[in-house]
């Protein structure tokens, strides 16, 4: 913090020593030195608070960074779904005969789009 040499603080001690006397200075002194303590543990309260808002700032910069990319992407994805789709339904609508109606093109549609049931059938009978 300071650049006290021991000369400098002898000659502070000699010039306390002289104003003070030699019957207050121990309680003097020891007054001092838990202001001094008390200012040093100030000042790195104050330092480390300082240390954690910067922290704190770079971890939002960085947050907004990802969720800017994570929104990029999902629109980037989304985007790619639905091309993919609508060549699906442009291909299926190209494959299927010109006589099936529009209804019940949107019925075949609809079924390709279903997930089958993957359930095994229940036992009919007693296993003995």
């Amino acid at each position: 913090m300071f650049d006290v040499a021991f000369s400098e603080l002898m000659v502070i001690a000699i010039i306390a020593l002289i104003f003070v006397g030699p019957e207050r200075l121990p309680g003097v002194a020891r007054t001092v030195g838990h202001l001094v303590g008390r200012a040093r543990r100030y000042v790195n309260d104050v330092k480390s608070d300082i240390e954690n808002e910067l922290h704190l700032e770079d971890l939002k910069q960085l947050r907004a960074k990802f969720q800017e990319s994570a929104l990029s992407l999902e629109a980037e994805v989304r985007e790619g779904m639905e091309s993919a789709h609508a060549e699906l339904q442009e291909s299926m609508r190209e494959t299927v005969p010109e006589t099936v109606s529009e209804k019940s093109l949107a019925d075949l549609l609809a079924e390709n789009d279903k997930t089958p049931d993957l359930t095994p059938p229940a036992e009919s009978g007693k296993q003995s």
